[in-house]
Formats: structure tokens, sequence, C-alpha cells
């Protein structure tokens, strides 16, 4: 397996032209562009004079170092957009010692496409205005203004093994609606946060953290499509917090594939959604999954199925920022509130050719036994392992690498997180967050509500609280085979039946002279039958019973050959067998050996028995490419328990349409009762493919896997 090479490698921007520019002071100001990375300044341009066509010319590069031991990783690359600011240079005025600048506006790069392979690209971003700025009202090309960007690294960041293996997962936060009655806008601030984890190999899981949900009073439905934001605050321009490309597009409850998504729930989630008290996050966080992350994230689906998804809300209070008269908010350490949780079904991500989850989930109180019971997790996001990363206050949602260790069970011995670490991230020697529960012991530490027991989390069962979410994967974890594939399986086990070709006047003449002689032969032994059994048969009727059957046929079989009539049918076969021998088989020398005789004697044996039930089925002789027939007939063995003879008349059928979804799904059933169990598999799944919506075709699938003992 391919390693990423330890060494840094830089990732370049450059900014080529600005499109459409215009400034405070006239339509050719004098402008830079500053570059911004994970809350770094890379760099500032040379100040450039806008043209009169508003086109200005920067030519800009500004780098950073990708490394993913220790630096700038490819999760980094997921989450986080570079950010270029357009300030404006004002003129000088008299007695002026430094230069005033306002900012015009600011744009947002998406190093998405470094995930998925690519060394280069190039795009052209739209430069959003801040509040107040001239790009508010565009040039009479009535235009946005943009800025074209190319990216660069020497060589692509992903091994090939990465873009195999590996997977992006977005969690996309949209609201929490049906809110209790006591969350209010007025008064004291709160930071309404959601968490979750997302498992990893060894140690480490991924935390994502949403924060700074807006409290809304309802009154009319949230709109769709709605733009998705970047979990990153003190983003200058509003525009720039929308991430390209990404909506919220909502749909139908029946859709969805969480919870609330019966008919009889459309009536209370209309309410919800359109009158009651919600709070709105619209973000999106990314979390880019190694292929040895991929293994652990479907393993745990498959062990846990539920995940929780914890809600809490935290107080906001107002403390000194440093300077005099300025204050800023922040998260009151400790007061977590209103602690809920949500179970998530993640099964269906194990489903073949599912890559998206979204739905809506009911909240429920956070209770440590019940949590453990449904999920088996034993720690909570955000008292036991994010508890440090709700006192910062900075940014929307956190996307970041924790460690589960056990840390200090005193909060004040806590190193107080750096501000400037914004995403929430630990730095190299900062300190875990405490649990306030001893992790060793089931029992409250001092000051701690019995865990057992949560009125706050209770109001939003009462309420009827529930949050909607989408988690969506790059790439299904477990690929649906295409239909191209499937078609071509079902056809190397049932070859298409070839078209019909003239044969000449001799064959025919054989085979008709045989079809002949097999019914004179029937006729001679059912006159034969009657003459012996006439009356019995005419006395019992419709009583007649098995085992009288079989009587009546071993001395229908011991009369004829005692009377020399056996020897007499097969004498009276012999001409129209060695005719078709000739005239179809055009067989006239002798064979070379005893196995060729010994295949052709095979061969031919299966085609008179084939042909004899022709001559004796009416309904085939007349139309042998009516593959309902052939329905019928494999129908009639399976009654008979005659199940190769059955097989035989539905591969038949099959061959006649390979799209004909009542024969691929007896070919399935019968592939099961002869314990072929992976033709079978092919045959529901090439029908659920071919019909999607065919509803015996999902029932038989799913009674396939149900006996597979395959319950996911």
């Amino acid at each position: 397996m391919e390693q990423v090479p330890s060494i840094g490698r830089l990732v370049q921007i450059t900014v080529t032209e600005g499109y459409d520019l215009k400034g405070f002071k006239g339509d050719t100001p004098v402008t830079f562009i500053r570059v911004e990375f994970n809350q770094v300044v890379l760099g500032d341009s040379a100040k450039i004079t806008v043209s009169p066509e508003g086109s200005a010319k920067y030519n800009f590069t500004s780098s950073f170092e990708f490394n993913p031991e220790g630096g700038i990783s490819l999760d980094d690359l997921a989450h986080k957009p570079v950010f270029l600011t357009v300030t404006e240079v004002l003129p000088k005025e008299k007695k002026q010692k430094e230069e005033k600048t306002l900012i015009l506006g600011q744009a947002v790069v998406d190093l998405l496409p470094l995930l998925e392979g690519q060394s280069s690209f190039q795009t052209t971003v739209p430069l959003h205005p801040v509040q107040g700025s001239p790009l508010e009202t565009p040039r009479s090309s009535a235009k946005q203004c943009s800025l074209e960007v190319k990216v660069l690294v020497a060589e692509p960041l992903l091994t090939t093994a990465q873009i195999s293996g590996g997977n992006l997962l977005k969690v996309t936060l949209e609201a929490a609606y049906s809110v209790p009655e006591s969350f209010i806008p007025t008064g004291p601030g709160q930071n309404y946060m959601v968490g979750l984890q997302v498992p990893s190999p060894g140690e480490k899981d991924y935390p994502i953290l949403f924060k700074n949900g807006t409290l809304k009073l309802g009154g009319e439905r949230e709109p769709v499509p709605r733009p998705k934001k970047w979990p990153i605050a003190n983003i200058l321009a509003p525009g720039a917090n929308n991430i390209p490309d990404a909506f919220i597009v909502g749909g139908p409850y029946e859709e969805e594939e969480g919870e609330l998504n019966h008919p009889e729930d459309s009536e209370f989630r209309n309410q919800a959604e359109c009158i009651k008290k919600r709070i709105i996050w619209d973000l999106e966080s990314r979390c880019y999954l190694d292929p040895s992350a991929v293994v652990s994230f479907q393993k745990r689906i498959a062990d846990c199925r539920l995940w929780p998804v914890e809600i809490t809300r935290v107080p906001l209070v107002t403390v000194p920022k440093g300077k005099a008269g300025k204050t800023e908010k922040t998260d009151e350490e400790g007061q977590l509130s209103f602690h809920g949780v949500a179970y998530v079904n993640m099964v269906p991500l194990l489903y073949p050719g599912v890559k998206r989850i979204r739905g809506a989930f009911h909240v429920y109180p956070y209770l440590d036994s019940v949590v453990h019971e449904k999920t088996k997790c034993l720690l909570s996001f955000f008292r036991d392992i994010g508890h440090h990363l709700i006192h910062n206050n900075k940014i929307g949602g956190i996307n970041s690498l924790l460690s589960k260790q056990a840390v200090s069970k005193n909060l004040k011995e806590d190193k107080p997180v750096k501000e400037k670490d914004i995403d929430g991230r630990p730095r190299p020697g900062d300190v875990q967050a405490p649990s306030i529960k001893s992790q060793s012991s089931d029992t409250p530490l001092e000051g701690e509500p019995p865990l057992s027991h949560n009125p706050e989390g209770q109001q939003y069962v009462e309420a009827g609280t529930y949050i909607v979410l989408e988690i969506l994967l790059d790439k299904a974890l477990v690929p649906k085979r295409m239909p191209e594939e499937l078609a071509r399986r079902v056809k190397e086990m049932i070859p298409p039946r070839p078209p019909l070709t003239r044969r000449t006047g001799g064959a025919q003449k054989a085979m008709s002279d045989y079809h002949i002689q097999i019914k004179n032969i029937s006729r001679a032994i059912l006159d034969e039958y009657y003459r012996m059994f006439g009356k019995q048969v005419a006395k019992l009727e419709s009583d007649m019973d098995s085992e009288t059957l079989e009587e009546q046929k071993c001395q229908l079989s011991y009369e004829l050959n005692c009377s020399g009539k056996y020897f007499a049918f097969k004498e009276q076969l012999k001409h129209a067998v060695v005719k078709i021998v000739r005239d179809k088989y055009l067989k006239t020398t002798s064979f070379e050996s005893q196995e060729e005789l010994q295949t052709f004697i095979s061969e031919l044996y299966v085609f008179l028995v084939d042909q004899m039930h022709v001559a004796l089925n009416q309904r085939l002789v007349r139309e042998p490419q009516n593959l309902d027939h052939w329905l019928d007939y494999g129908a009639f063995c399976l009654l008979t328990e005659d199940n190769i003879k059955a097989q035989e008349c539905f591969w038949k059928a099959l061959s006649l349409n390979q799209s004909h979804i009542p024969s691929l799904l007896l070919c399935g059933v019968l592939a099961v009762l002869l314990e072929n169990y992976e033709q079978a598999e092919i045959f529901f799944e090439d029908a659920t493919c071919l019909e999607p919506t065919n509803v015996v075709a999902w029932t038989l699938l799913g009674l396939y896997y149900e006996i597979q003992n395959n319950d996911i």
C-alpha cells in the first residue's frame, strides 16, 4: 500500500485577475488582496489600480505547506476554505500619516478538488460585498464582481490507494423544530449546539460540533432551496458564508430515511416547521476519511447501528475584551443545560449504492444508561469529550480530531483554549477537556445532577422536538452492482436464445416424422391403457388415488414388455431417429473415440426428449417463442416437484427475454431451491435494478437475505 510522503508539499494559490470592481472613491480605486487560510494570513498582494472597465491584474501567488504529520492535514483541506479579502486603499489626506483602508468584499475558494485527486484547478469565484460596500451595487455590466484563481500543487496530495479507498463525509445540520417553550429569544443569550463523533482507527475519533444556532419564533416555513453555510465564524461578507453549489433542497417527508416520515406525521411536521419555534443552523461540516477510517466507519455502523447526536445549550456571558468599553460574548463555563440526544439509524449506509441519509429524528433526554444501551457509547460528547470546545464561541461548526483519553477532573486545572485556535482543534501541549463525571465510576461528582434524571431534557419529549440533518458520503460504503454487470452475469449463466435458423428440407422432414411417430406411439399406449383399465377408470372417475395410478403404470409397463409392443415401438422410432442424425446433425461418419460417441449420444438424448415434450405439448408446438408457455410448463413441473425441469423451463423463458421480471424472479426462486445462492442473488438484484418499484422483487430479495441471515 502506498504511503503518503512525510515531507511537506506547498499548495500555491494564485489570484490572477479581478473583474467588475469599483471602490468607495470611484470606479478606479487602488486595491490589494489578502489571502488567508486556517486563520493565518498567507500574504498581501501589491497595490493595484483598477482599470476604468473594472478589472485588476493582481497575479499574486501565496502558499501554505500541506503536511499530514503535524501540520495542515487532508481533514483541514476538507472543511476549511481559502479566504480572499479585497481592500481599497484610500488616498492620503493632508497631515495624514498612515493610509486608510476599507474592505470591499470577500471571496471563498473551496479546496475540495485537491481531495478528489486533482493537482491543479482554476476557478472564478464571486466577490461578495461587505455591508455598505459599493460592490453591493453592480457596475453597468450587471455582472457580479469576481476573482480568477488558480490552485496548484506539484503532485497530487492523495495516493492511488487513498483515492480508491478513502471517502469524504459531509454532515449537514439544518434545524431543530418544535423546541421547548422555555426557549425564548429575549433575556440572556444562549449558544445552541449539536455534536456527534465519527469513528476512526485507533484511540481517536473525529468530533463534529455545530455551534451558534439561531432561535426563531416561527410563523413561516424555512425557504428551499437555501444555501448551506461554512461552519466558520468571523466571515466578513455575508454572502461568503455560503458554500458554493451546496443547497438544502428539502423534499417529501415520505422519502426521508429518518423518523416522522409516515403519512400520519405530516400534520405535526407541517405545524412544527411553519408555526412553532425552531433553531436554525444550516451548517455543513466535512470530514475526510482515509481507507482505514472508512473500514472503522463501516464496522462501527454494523456494530452499533444507532449513533447518538447530542444537543445542548450554554448561556453566554459578557466579559471584557481587553480594551475599556469593549466587550465580547463567551460561553459560561460548565453550564450545560437541556442536554438531549437523537438516535440516528446509520444502517441504510450499508445498503448497496446508498450514500445519503436525510431525515427527522426525535430528541430525547440524555441519560447515560439509555444511550449506552442503544448506541454502546460510554462517553458523552459534550460532558466527557468535547466539553472544552464549547468555551470557544468563535465558530459555527467544528470538525476536529480529539483523543478519548481520560483527563483531569477539576475544571479549574484546565488550560484555557487559545483564541487563535478557532476551529477547536487541540494544539500540541494543550490539555484535554475534563469529564465532569468520574470516568472510573458512575457516581456523579458534587454538583452534578443524577444521571438517571434529566428534567430539562424531558422537555424535548413533551414539546415533540426533532432535528433534521443529512449525512452524505462521496462514495457508497457498499458499491451497488451496475445494471450492465448484472445483465452480463445473467447472460453468462443463461445465454440469450439465438434466433431461429432456417432448417433444410431434409431436417424439417426428419423432425416432422419424429413428431408423427411420437404421437402415433402415444395413441397406441393410450389405447392399450384404456383396453386394460378403461372400465376401472370409468367406475372410479375422480376418486382414483396415486397408489392406484402407480399400480396401473407398473401393469401397463409389464404388459408392453411381455407382449413385445415395447420393442415394436422402439423399432418404429428407430428410422425417424436415424433420419434426425443424418439430416439435422449431418452425422454420416463413424466416431473417432468412445468419448465422442458418448457426448453425441447424450446431446441427442436431450434433444429427442425435448422434442418429445414439444410433440406432446401443443402450446409449445404452436408458439415455441412464447415465454408465457414456458413459464406455465415450469409451474406445472414445480407442482410435480420436478425442480430440474422447472429450472430448465424458466431459463428458456429468460433466454427469450432477459429483462422479463417474472422469469428473473422464478429463476431466482429455483436457484434458492437448488441451493445456488450466488445465482439467486444475481437474479433477484437484477430484477430490482430493472424495475425499482416492483414490490414482489424487493420482497423476494429481502427473503433471500433473511435466509442468508443478512438482516442488514
